[in-house]
């Protein structure tokens, strides 16, 4: 069978809007001027909501899109050619979040900066293809409704459970790791909650997958998801508070008083049955590869926007200084350059990874006589870099 004819559309439509939501979000967020920062500002409000909504539906959208296609395969267990994918591209994906955060000014005196240590996006989704992985493998052999019972067992747990560690520092981990736990050492994502939403996404793909081809399956599903969002939109927070009420556990009420990830998970349902309600006009070829290329584009806003590698990123000389007209007109052409950016290099991946790599071997040869390392992580840091552009081009 023709693989377009497989493919869901309407998700590569959705990852496509949440890459560009990211895109004007970070710029705006990142050099807004603070004077306009102004709470009681209707518009303001609206675009801080909206901009909230982006990364629970990048996450849910990941565990979706990873969790059918390694569902879609026969095989089961480690047979399934998609398992081996999966570990690769959630190492991958880790990889690619710690190299963006290289200073190589940093590397040149043998020093790793405090944001290098810093968990983000990439790491986490990448950490959570891994869990989604051997959650696969654990239930793949029993039960077929373990598997999805298990993934949305672990959004409602960590969602519920949230007040009980959002506070915990994890200070018996050392840092690298305790990074994926916490924020209290800069990390902008972690593990716990954000897999939640990963895990939920999967769920409902195998949702997806068991019953897409039943009768009036996308009218029946538009409408569950669309109520159920907003149920939780609107109504979680006094059924928490009432709960609490009722049996007097005080956990329920702290989930009322910071109910951000099960609103979250709303403002997702909702998003997704808009997307499918108007699955048939979402077949523009470059929408659709936007939706396909979020990786390359991440990677180029990340350099452009942060500095990575040298941090000479626009963030750095007009942090929070810009007002709002010149950051609406900026966050637009921001999204132009890095769509377009994107594009011409997934046109011509094979060829700029072949130059990325000759480049940096070149430099490397020119430079590694001169550095002092003082100690042997950063070298073989570079090594492992090498090979692992290497395995890409090929």
């Amino acid at each position: 069978m023709d693989n377009n004819k497989k493919r869901l559309f309407f998700i590569d439509a959705m990852r496509a809007w949440a890459i560009l939501m990211m895109l004007q979000g970070h710029f705006i967020d990142g050099l807004l001027d603070n004077a306009f920062r102004d709470n009681s500002n209707v518009v303001f409000n609206v675009w801080k909501y909206f901009r909230g909504i982006t990364a629970p539906v990048f996450f849910t959208v990941s565990g979706f899109i990873f969790t059918y296609l390694l569902i879609r395969v026969p095989e089961t267990g480690f047979n399934n050619p998609r398992v081996k994918k999966g570990i690769k591209r959630g190492l991958e994906l880790i990889f690619i979040g710690y190299l963006l955060r290289v200073n190589v000014f940093g590397l040149f005196i043998g020093e790793l900066y405090d944001a290098f240590y810093v968990v983000d996006v990439l790491h986490c989704i990448g950490f959570s293809i891994l869990g989604i992985v051997a959650i696969y493998i654990l239930a793949s052999a029993r039960k077929k409704y373990l598997f999805p019972l298990i993934l949305f067992g672990i959004a409602v747990i960590l969602f519920t459970l949230e007040p009980l560690y959002a506070d915990s520092t994890f200070a018996f981990l050392p840092r690298l790791f305790a990074n994926y736990f916490t924020k209290i050492n800069g990390s902008v994502f972690t593990i716990i909650p954000w897999f939640g939403y990963a895990a939920f996404g999967g769920f409902l793909s195998i949702v997806f997958k068991r019953y897409k081809d039943a009768s009036k399956f996308y009218p029946i599903t538009i409408l569950v998801l669309a109520i159920t969002g907003l149920l939780l939109i609107f109504t979680s927070s006094p059924i928490f508070l009432g709960v609490s009420k009722i049996t007097g556990i005080q956990l329920f009420t702290e989930i009322q008083n910071n109910n951000y990830l099960f609103i979250r998970l709303g403002d997702v349902l909702v998003i997704f049955s808009i997307f499918m309600l108007f699955r048939q006009f979402m077949n523009n070829k470059t929408v659709l590869q936007l939706g396909q290329s979020t990786l390359s584009i991440y990677i180029i806003h990340f350099i452009i926007l942060y500095g990575s590698f040298t941090g000479l990123g626009i963030y750095r000389f007009l942090n929070h200084s810009v007002s709002p007209i010149y950051v609406i007109l900026g966050a637009i052409l921001f999204m132009i350059a890095c769509s377009f950016l994107a594009l011409q290099y997934e046109k011509h991946k094979s060829r700029t990874k072949a130059l990325i790599t000759q480049k940096f071997t070149q430099l490397w040869s020119h430079i590694e006589p001169h550095l002092y390392f003082t100690h042997r992580v950063f070298k073989v840091f570079v090594y492992k870099f090498l090979r692992f552009i290497r395995l890409l081009k090929n």
